[in-house]
């Protein structure tokens, strides 16, 4: 990547239920990360309530943004930019952060950047692999998206594939609560898995004979509910089920993501996400990418679900960028196709 001065950027992340400030230095990497899940506080209803999940940004980000900064041991002045995700998510959670971020701005005569949630998470690995760029392909994958894209430059990017239906993570979540998990399901599900036999019960494999990169997944939680409906009240049962549902959507992101970059003619697969950090996924596309002299990039774990720091390191990469610069204006887009994104002048 292009050398610049150097520069420090608060990054605001409040697209769903996780408030995340942190602070990137261009120059010595991540100087502090501030994380509150709202786990909790959702758990009760089965999943996310967007209006109690935007009050509670309003509530923790002053003094979470506090600790961030006491962390990096810098003062507010010393911040060339507040970086916030402007979207995808919801809009109240994102107008909460997004409304922080601008006063912020305005107070300190700072820029505020509009970061795209999605591009941020193909980012995060490159945080601590500094020598790695595109061009490659990345499989993101989340609660709320399933996509395959070709990855140019940075901000020049082509969707491969998608989920025509559920995105993976949402999958795995419905699944979970067929299966009485608490809430998160994903990790729940993920975590029963590991005492089931993945080979008791037969899942399909949707869309693995079409052409493309296109997946589907919400045939698999269908057939999750059947088989649970069969065997009501055995934990074993469960144990497979959810076993053989993970199997089937492991193999079914691995082989779109060996089609994706045999069509791309790419060799290396960036894959970021809540889901990204599934461990049965990482084993698999790490052993297959190996066996055709290919490589997967991941985050660290704690930084494949919602953060702060990879929004602070997109806005970092982004602060040269005019069109990324909101002039104060709060931009919140529950929907915004990466595919809509420019390249900054500087990686054009």
């Amino acid at each position: 990547m292009p050398t610049t001065q150097t520069t420090r950027v608060l990054g605001i992340e409040t697209s769903c239920d996780e408030t995340g400030v942190a602070v990137w230095d261009s120059a010595r990497g991540l100087l502090a990360h501030q994380l509150y899940s709202q786990v909790k506080t959702h758990r009760q209803y089965g999943g996310v309530v967007p209006e109690l999940a935007s009050r509670d940004h309003v509530r923790r980000l002053p003094q979470l943004t506090l600790d961030a900064l006491e962390e990096a041991n810098c003062l507010p002045a010393s911040l060339d930019a507040i970086a916030y995700t402007a979207g995808p998510g919801l809009i109240g959670a994102l107008m909460s952060g997004a409304s922080f971020a601008c006063a912020m701005a305005y107070a300190l005569n700072r820029p505020a950047l509009a970061i795209h949630h999605m591009e941020a998470h193909l980012l995060a690995p490159l945080m601590d692999e500094p020598d790695f760029a595109p061009p490659f392909a990345a499989l993101l994958v989340s609660g709320g998206h399933t996509l395959l894209m070709q990855v140019d430059r940075i901000g020049q990017y082509t969707c491969l594939g998608q989920s025509i239906d559920d995105a993976v993570g949402e999958a795995f979540d419905k699944t979970a609560r067929i299966l009485d998990l608490p809430y998160p399901g994903g990790p729940a599900l993920a975590e029963l898995a590991e005492h089931g036999d993945s080979e008791c019960f037969h899942f399909p494999r949707p869309m693995l004979d079409r052409e493309g990169c296109d997946m589907s997944f919400s045939g698999l939680k269908t057939h999750a509910r059947r088989l649970a409906e069969a065997h009501p009240e055995d934990t074993q049962a469960a144990a497979n089920i959810a076993a053989g549902f993970q199997e089937a959507v492991v193999d079914v992101l691995v082989a779109k993501s060996q089609r994706a970059l045999e069509q791309s003619g790419l060799n290396h697969l960036v894959v970021a996400g809540g889901v990204g950090a599934n461990r049965r996924l990482r084993t698999r596309l790490a052993e297959t990418l190996e066996k055709n002299g290919q490589q997967a990039l991941w985050p660290p774990f704690e930084y494949c679900t919602d953060n702060g720091a990879m929004i602070a390191f997109a806005g970092s990469l982004r602060l040269q960028d005019p069109a990324a610069r909101s002039d104060l204006e709060i931009r919140s887009r529950a929907r915004w196709p990466l595919e809509e994104l420019a390249p900054p002048p500087h990686f054009a």
